[in-house]
């Protein structure tokens, strides 16, 4: 139900109906859109447990070793998407591994199939099932816009049981461009055929949601470990610890 807007005067002033309107409209598609989209990595997914799972395979510092093969995943998609020089982001991440392996003493080499094995189908985090769920008995669209390969969001999405509660996963691969390039947004609203406004975007990476937002999305920074804010010009609609808070 809409509210009925009325013009009326003030002493010297007057109410303007358009911006009113717009502003009816903008709390709308906030509290009601269209889309839920997820980013994959970080948000659904956490991109620590394969080495979580083979910490002591991997050596006395696999915790730095699983931090460095993120920032290395990540600063290898933008890098090469400034250069123009697109490789698949399941080819990023082994040289990100290889990267992070060499540069972290006593780490043993050997451990790097199983860890990429491991990447393949990464954990969830707990209450993301329960979330998806509760969202698609409401009724409402789901999907995943990610960097990630085809191949590797399919396993990862099937092995932590939400095929069944996702419309669509979108994967950057097809652009040979990684987020934050704003086509990459546009996968969504050309698919579906609604504006950025109508999608609430959710993403644990700060980036993401800056890029996301210059886009149009309304986003919600799901800030998993209370990291300090950044890009405060491309500030999000609402920041959550957890997908629990969009319930």
């Amino acid at each position: 139900m809409h509210a009925v807007i009325r013009s009326y005067l003030l002493p010297g002033r007057y109410i303007d109906n358009a911006k009113v309107q717009k502003v009816a409209k903008d709390r709308e598609e906030l509290m009601n859109p269209k889309a839920f989209v997820f980013d994959a990595y970080g948000t659904l997914f956490d991109v620590h447990s394969a080495v979580s799972r083979h910490s002591a395979l991997v050596g006395p510092n696999a915790a730095r070793v699983s931090e460095i093969w993120r920032n290395k995943q990540l600063e290898y998609s933008w890098v090469r998407t400034t250069m123009g020089r697109y490789r698949d982001f399941w080819s990023l991440t082994e040289e990100a591994l290889d990267f992070a392996i060499s540069a972290v003493p006593d780490t043993n080499a050997d451990a790097k199939p199983e860890l990429m094995k491991a990447y393949e189908t990464l954990d969830c985090y707990e209450e993301v099932p329960g979330v998806l769920a509760n969202l698609k008995e409401a009724g409402q669209k789901l999907a995943i816009l990610s960097n990630g390969s085809p191949n590797m969001l399919e396993s990862a999405v099937n092995s932590a049981g939400l095929d069944s509660l996702l419309d669509d996963v979108f994967s950057v691969h097809f652009l040979e461009v990684f987020k934050a390039t704003q086509a990459t947004y546009g996968l969504v609203t050309e698919k579906y055929a609604i504006s950025p406004e109508e999608v609430s975007f959710q993403s644990s990476n700060r980036w993401d949601i800056a890029g996301a937002t210059s886009f149009g999305f309304n986003c919600r920074w799901i800030n998993r470990t209370n990291q300090p804010d950044e890009y405060r010009d491309l500030p999000p609609v609402e920041q959550l610890t957890d997908l629990r808070g969009l319930l």
